[in-house]
Formats: C-alpha cells, structure tokens, sequence
C-alpha cells in the first residue's frame, strides 16, 4: 500500500524553512560532493533535531529524485521526506491523557481503511474531547489529504499513535489504568451500559469485518449498539460517533 501520508519536497531553501520551522521532517536525503553554508545549516539542523540525514552518490541521487520528481536538477541535490502529521509514541501519549484529566478517553482504530472513514472519525473524537487515537503500524489507512479533509481539520489537534502491535498496546493501556472497550455485533452488553467511569479506551473495528477475535479478547468488556433493520452493520464513523457521544451524556449527568 502505498503510503500517502508521506510526501517529499526539495531545494536548498525550502527544506531549511521547513526544519527552522519545526514541520514534521523526517528524513533528508542529499547528493555526494554537496557544499555550501546551507547545506551545512540544513545538516546541522537535522542532526539537531535527530532526523536521519542519508547521503547518496550522484547516480543514486538522481535515480531518487527522477523517480519522485522526473528531474534531479531542481532539487538542488537535497530531498527532505515528509508527514502529514506527528506520530507520538504510546508512553507520551498516555501521559498526556492521564495529565490532563483524571479519566480521559482514547480511541484505538482496529484496521479502518478508508481515509474517509478515519478522517470522520477523528472530527468525532476532537468534538468529543477524545485525548488520543491510536493506530496499527500496517493495514490501516494513512492519514492522506483527504482524510485531513474529511475531519475538517480535527486531526490536527488530536495525539495520534502508531502501534506495531495493537495486543501489546493494549496490556500497556491496561496496566496504566485503561478499561478496554471493544464493539462487537456479539456483545451481550448494548452500548449504554454505565461503564465508562474511569480511564476508557474504545476499540472500533475494520468497516467490514469488525473487530478481530484476537483483540476481542483482550479487552475488559464488549459492547453492541442494537440494529433494527434489514443491513447488519453501521458505518464505523457511525458507530464511533454514537458510542463517543455516549460516553460524553453518561459523564455530563
């Protein structure tokens, strides 16, 4: 899957304005024989900031920049590599939560692939005063421009986490306080049950398969949001929304 949360830009100045702006560099890649006060300004920045600096021959640089670019000349000899958003790891992201208020909510995503989709659920969870969300490093949708667009510009006010393995995840959130709440058509218990008291995190499942069996079992307890009619399911976004929602009339009574 290609990753389109990941974009590049190049030449000398922009990518110098780039790291004294603080934007989310994450790695340079310039030509062998490179010289100049900028190139040094922006390898010093760089290393500054402990974004990887990768220096490649001239044939191996050009192949990089045609293949990004169709041109190596207008790079400049430098390629900065790019995301849309900043990553923090799991540890600051609890922290985070769990210093702000006394039983935060964070969201954990279960392999929702469409960028439209993670995008409205990311708009739900700003408005719903969700801390964080947390993501699978693999089969997951990036965040692309079009999930930014789709959450009207929530994602950029929420923690977002990568995760490598979402099991692991889940016994550190565990072991620092965290209810485990997963959605699954199978629950016994419906959605309004009073169990959001403490800190939460709320499982949401893959659009069309749900939440897997394997995280499913990790968790403290499952809820369901009832169906009534003919098609068994909701969008996630939807189900996301209601069950956030939720969470915020149990705790404002």
């Amino acid at each position: 899957m290609k990753d389109d949360s990941i974009f590049y830009i190049f030449g000398r100045n922009a990518i110098l304005e780039a790291l004294k702006s603080d934007e989310n560099i994450e790695k340079i890649y310039y030509s062998f024989g490179l010289q100049g006060r900028q190139i040094d300004q922006i390898v010093f920045l760089a290393r500054k900031a402990k974004v990887p600096v990768t220096q490649y021959d001239k044939q191996k640089f050009s192949a990089l920049a045609n293949n990004l670019f169709g041109d190596s000349a207008k790079t400049q000899g430098v390629i900065a590599q790019k995301s849309i958003v900043n990553y923090i790891d799991i540890d600051d992201l609890i922290e985070d939560a769990l210093g702000k208020e006394e039983n935060p909510v964070i969201l954990m995503l279960d392999e929702i692939n469409d960028p439209g989709n993670l995008g409205a659920i990311a708009r739900t969870a700003e408005c719903s005063g969700v801390a964080g969300i947390i993501l699978p490093e693999r089969n997951s949708s990036p965040v692309t421009p079009a999930a930014v667009k789709s959450s009207a510009g929530a994602i950029n006010h929420l923690k977002l986490c990568k995760t490598v393995n979402m099991i692991q995840a889940i016994k550190k959130l565990k072991d620092s306080g965290f209810w485990i709440t997963g959605t699954a058509l199978s629950a016994r218990q419906l959605y309004t049950a009073p169990i959001y008291d403490r800190p939460t995190v709320i499982v949401i499942g893959n659009e069309g398969k749900g939440m897997k069996p394997s995280l499913q079992k990790h968790c403290d307890n499952l809820v369901k949001i009832p169906i009534l009619g003919k098609i068994d399911s909701l969008n996630a976004s939807v189900s996301c929304g209601i069950i956030l929602y939720e969470i915020v009339r149990q705790r404002q009574k």
